[in-house]
């Protein structure tokens, strides 16, 4: 008795050292927004988040029908392929037919990921190592950078607003450093920037990635959430890019699936076989019934989907008319769930854009993505999501103004 109780409130002095991957990673650039949002939920503030890109919206009710009654099936509950069931990759392989006219093997050429972000961190560990260099685009999505640095790889971020200037800087790149780059990821429509590009781009990054060896990793998240009439292309529909690399694309925007965890990766054999190695030893498959409702949508919900992309056309509109009145003019937006916002002057020049979102939660109510989390490439902007409905935005913008005024007053006095 006296022992345990002496273990207990004993510090523990062994020294434990974790592994050099995780040390490599820097603290979580959000965590400051995070906690004081958390915070002042806690206490009761209505704070209206545009900060994380989840959405609201659920499902059709046929996808969770389906889900219930797969669900009740006896036979649905044991372990599932870790490669995914092959009703449901040939509804995927279909899906790029019907859409991209591109023609896959749902055996060798697809295979189902517990959402893209498994599959894309699972896919740099089955392609990268100590050594090896990966070129992503800047400003990035964390987990473009941090999977590569998990892998024990290396980055290379470029600039992502220029389209033709980030193809040369591949180019560039690829000449002067040895050994090569040895994969290329790619995000669009991108996140944050929501830069768009049209097929012939990807038609040079097959040919750039022939010429100089290296792998492409496409991030097609936002395939299904465009505005406009902008199609969002596929980097697999360019003449030989499966000879070249993968995409992986996801449902969780524009089926409304994102807790579902229902991802694809499509493209080239050796990349597919190298991922569902990586995913023998780490997972089971997801649950069979959620499969089986993914089919369901895929296969009747392109009316939906496309609904769904109106209403966040609606809520782009909403937001950006809104910014526009107090001050904030930005280009709109051509695909994706969020709004990339230049800081207006002379806020820009007073304050760090991490400073700027703590000051706007904390005197505004309003949660934003501050730019610099996703790189240095980021400082100087504000990413904002469109997850809310339209009223909630202008609610949004108006907190805003009043928080800049009762700023800028302060500061003069």
């Amino acid at each position: 008795m006296t022992n345990t109780l002496a273990a207990s409130i004993t510090p523990n002095l062994h020294p434990i050292q974790v592994a050099e991957r995780v040390t490599r990673l820097p603290p979580y650039l959000f965590g400051r927004i995070n906690a004081l949002l958390y915070s002042k939920r806690r206490a009761g503030d209505d704070v209206i988040d545009l900060g994380m890109g989840n959405p609201s919206d659920p499902p059709e009710d046929f996808v969770i029908e389906k889900l219930n009654e797969a669900a009740r099936d006896p036979r649905n509950h044991g372990y599932s392929k870790s490669n995914g069931i092959a009703n449901l990759r040939r509804e995927v392989a279909s899906k790029y037919f019907k859409r991209f006219g591109v023609r896959l093997d749902p055996d060798e050429e697809t295979i189902v990921c517990l959402g893209s972000k498994e599959g894309f961190s699972h896919m740099c560990l089955a392609m990268m190592g100590p050594g090896d260099t990966a070129i992503v685009p800047a400003p990035y999505f964390p987990i473009h950078v941090y999977s590569v640095a998990l892998a024990s790889g290396n980055v290379i971020a470029l600039e992502v607003r220029d389209s033709d200037k980030f193809l040369s800087n591949i180019a560039y790149t690829c000449e002067h450093l040895y050994p090569r780059p040895k994969v290329v990821i790619l995000n669009y429509p991108h996140n944050p920037s929501t830069v768009c590009i049209e097929q012939p781009f990807f038609d040079e990054v097959v040919k750039l990635a022939r010429k100089y060896g290296f792998a492409v990793i496409s991030d097609f998240a936002y395939a299904d959430v465009a505005f406009d009439g902008y199609q969002p292309p596929s980097f697999l529909a360019s003449p030989g890019a499966a000879e070249v690399g993968v995409e992986f694309t996801t449902m969780s925007k524009g089926y409304n699936m994102a807790g579902w965890r229902v991802g694809f990766c499509c493209g080239n054999r050796q990349m597919i076989k190298a991922l569902a190695t990586i995913k023998g030893y780490y997972d089971y498959g997801m649950f069979q019934a959620v499969q089986i409702a993914a089919i369901m949508a895929l296969r009747s919900g392109d009316a939906g989907m496309a609904q769904q992309a109106a209403i966040y056309q609606s809520r782009r509109d909403a937001l950006v008319d809104s910014l526009a009145r107090i001050g904030w003019p930005m280009t709109p937006p051509k695909a994706s769930m969020f709004c990339w916002v230049p800081i207006p002057e002379p806020w820009r020049s007073r304050m760090s854009t991490m400073d700027f979102g703590m000051m706007l939660l904390e005197k505004g109510n309003v949660a934003v993505s501050p730019g610099s989390g996703f790189g240095p490439a980021g400082e100087g902007f504000l990413r904002m999501s469109l997850v809310e409905n339209e009223e909630r935005l202008r609610q949004a913008a108006r907190q805003i103004q009043r928080c800049l005024r009762e700023a800028d007053v302060a500061l003069s006095v």
